[in-house]
């Protein structure tokens, strides 16, 4: 995800109270669901400051101010470590770092402060553990990995607690923090996004979204245990509810089940979707074919979601222009489900991917042709983007 202008984001916010009110009179999708719950968090925001502290550019960028005022108030071996548990993290299996331990330490207010996280640290089969394993992102590698790493993890947040990270965070947040989650919660108001999961997908979700407001946690919005996701406070509302659109779905399917089986089986099969697995930038994520399929079905459902609440972008620049243009899945699966006019009919999006992988329409003529008509490019040139695919 990436900070829209304020016009921008105005402008689409005027445009879809119009749409809003159109859906909400459509007989065929009930009486309004969603209720939105926005506050910040000490302990998460300490978490994401991982991003900036890893050295990587893609977090190094958005923070450098801060990075420049804060890493020296930290000791050198902490500064060198960092970036070497974001490596480790990756090789093992474990995922992004600070993402993942975002989705650990999500539940029970682990997280609320440093002090919580560091709580959770010191006794995590108690604290940690059994929200964690209860929950559908449970792996027993990553929590594997997370102990063996324990200990170090205790020796960064000691360090940020002891270098004064609570003051600095509440120093740059000033009042605009606040300020941010009140006007946020008072702007999504009407914006109707579980009404829209609930038709498109056959599922029926809890109705309240929780929102959590970080100023450290660029350029991603995360989806984390229970319906809560992370995101930068300054993004604007268009944003915030295309974020609120996709998270929420993680996973659209079972990914133990009969239809993502199928669907894995014909796309195992597909030279182009596996070599986007193997061969693209892993900072994006994505680099297994069922975490790209649980992704992109997402992806797929969430721009008809946005679409239906005017706060859509144009599909072929999106998919264009995000995470190097990997997300060729995504655009088949949403041209089939355009096709099906499925935003009209809704229904169970399991029972529909069982049938498309069924069908033939995952088998790589028919996706690769579907997919092209939505990028807007030659099929033979759906990945990787060449020079005059940004044009």
């Amino acid at each position: 995800m990436h900070r829209r202008s304020v016009l921008a984001g105005s402008l689409a916010l005027l445009a879809s109270r119009t749409v809003r009110a159109l859906a909400g009179s459509d007989g065929g999708i009930p009486a309004r669901r969603t209720r939105w719950a926005v506050r910040g968090s000490e302990g998460l925001d300490a978490i994401s400051f991982l991003q900036p502290l890893s050295g990587r550019p893609l977090y190094t960028e958005p923070y450098a101010e801060e990075l420049a005022r804060f890493g020296p108030r930290l000791p050198p071996a902490v500064r060198a470590d960092v970036p070497k548990l974001w490596d480790e993290a990756e090789k093992a299996d474990f995922g992004l770092l600070a993402p993942t331990l975002d989705v650990i330490f999500s539940s029970d207010h682990n997280a609320d402060t440093l002090d919580a996280v560091l709580a959770g640290l010191d006794a995590p089969d108690r604290k940690l553990l059994p929200p964690y394993r209860d929950s559908p992102y449970w792996a027993k590698e990553s929590w594997t990995w997370f102990l063996g790493a324990r200990p170090r993890l205790v020796t960064v947040f000691r360090a940020l607690r002891s270098a004064g990270f609570v003051r600095f965070r509440t120093e740059r947040a000033g009042k605009a923090l606040g300020e941010r989650v009140t006007g946020v919660q008072r702007d999504l108001d009407g914006f109707d996004v579980i009404k829209w999961q609930e038709k498109l997908t056959g599922r029926t979700f809890d109705p309240t979204i929780n929102i959590v407001l970080l100023l450290f946690c660029k350029p991603h919005g995360i989806k984390v245990q229970g319906q809560t996701f992370l995101q930068a406070y300054d993004y604007d509302i268009p944003t915030t509810v295309r974020i609120a659109a996709h998270e929420m779905l993680h996973p659209p399917v079972p990914m133990d089940g009969p239809a993502a089986k199928s669907a894995l089986g014909v796309l195992s099969k597909d030279a182009l979707i596996t070599r986007i697995v193997k061969e693209h930038d892993p900072r994006w994520g994505y680099t297994t074919l069922e975490g790209l399929l649980n992704e992109d079905l997402c992806q797929a459902l969430d721009q008809m979601i946005s679409e239906a609440l005017g706060v859509g972008r144009n599909p072929a620049d999106r998919w264009r222009k995000s995470d190097d243009g990997i997300h060729v899945l995504a655009a088949g699966f949403y041209g089939y489900l355009r096709e099906d006019r499925w935003v009209d009919r809704g229904g169970s999006i399991e029972a529909w991917l069982g049938q498309a992988a069924a069908s033939g329409r995952l088998e790589p003529e028919q996706l690769h042709a579907t997919a092209a008509r939505v990028l807007e490019r030659p099929v033979t040139q759906l990945w990787p983007l060449h020079a005059d695919a940004g044009r």
